[in-house]
């Protein structure tokens, strides 16, 4: 018994077709005018005939069994004529959209997510997606999904300095990657079922319910500290910048006290997130 795929070419459809007219059309015209018994079983043949007709679309396929025996897949398009004893199973080869259902897995630092994935498929091996597997796409379903959950714990969902992470790839930001490795796994698990990944990638990307406002608090306060480090980061250089100035141009003499009191009043006024009321002093620096 053959153990992968055989393309096979059957007998011109429109042939037998006009052959199986011919006989049917001449059979009964005989019984009316003959009155013969035996012309009833040509025509019961030709009926019998008529069953080796298939007809086969663009990308769709016919797996042939002969009493469970694999005889070959008719892959080209047209009419075609086949041993009327054979089983005709149908078997499509068009591309495929799967969109999973949400699944909640935990990432590799352990913490809950949403996560659902969309795969582009199709059938290549029509011998294997037949009797490799029991059932080709129900299977499609639960190897995906067991894809997505081994995918989620391999990378964290982000990369948090506090937890002295040090990973380059994460769930959230590193898209290409994270795709491509779906696909290499989805590709791997689905291929002992003669099935083709054409594309798979991430469809939905959450934390879970019960944990999604503190990562978002969370998030909003990584936001604000690289936000004002930044600002105190452009702050320090305009204060340099200013007192480099002042001095070069000797526009005023500042002693010690007056620079750290100048430094103050300028960090101030750049790194705060308010309006500064300024203050006029009509005295000496102290008073």
């Amino acid at each position: 018994m053959d153990t992968q795929e055989k393309i096979t070419s059957p007998s011109n459809g429109y042939l037998m077709l006009f052959f199986i007219f011919i006989l049917f059309v001449g059979s009964i015209a005989a019984f009316i005018m003959l009155k013969s018994p035996w012309m009833i079983l040509l025509i019961i043949f030709a009926v019998f005939l008529a069953g080796g007709l298939i007809l086969v679309n663009p990308n769709e396929s016919r797996v042939l069994l002969l009493f469970g025996e694999y005889q070959g897949t008719v892959k080209k398009n047209g009419l075609f004529w086949v041993n009327p004893l054979y089983t005709k199973k149908k078997i499509s080869l068009r591309a495929r959209n799967f969109d999973s259902e949400r699944l909640k897995v935990n990432d590799k630092m352990g913490n809950p997510i949403m996560i659902s994935t969309i795969l582009v498929w199709r059938v290549q091996d029509t011998y294997k997606a037949s009797f490799d597997v029991n059932n080709y796409e129900n299977f499609v379903v639960v190897q995906t999904d067991a894809a997505v959950r081994k995918l989620a714990s391999l990378y964290p969902y982000d990369n948090f300095a506090d937890e002295g992470l040090d990973e380059d790839i994460t769930l959230r930001s590193s898209v290409n990657e994270v795709s491509e490795a779906l696909e290499m796994e989805v590709t791997e698990r689905l291929n002992i079922a003669g099935i083709e990944v054409l594309e798979a990638r991430i469809g939905y990307l959450a934390y879970a319910n019960e944990i999604a406002s503190a990562m978002l608090k969370r998030q909003q306060a990584t936001a604000i500290v690289a936000a004002r480090h930044k600002i105190v980061e452009g702050a320090v250089s305009m204060v340099e910048m200013a007192l480099h100035e002042l001095s070069s141009k000797e526009i005023v003499n500042l002693d010690d006290e007056r620079r750290a009191a100048m430094v103050s009043n300028l960090m101030v006024v750049l790194c705060s997130d308010k309006d500064v009321a300024p203050i006029v002093n009509a005295g000496t620096l102290n008073h």
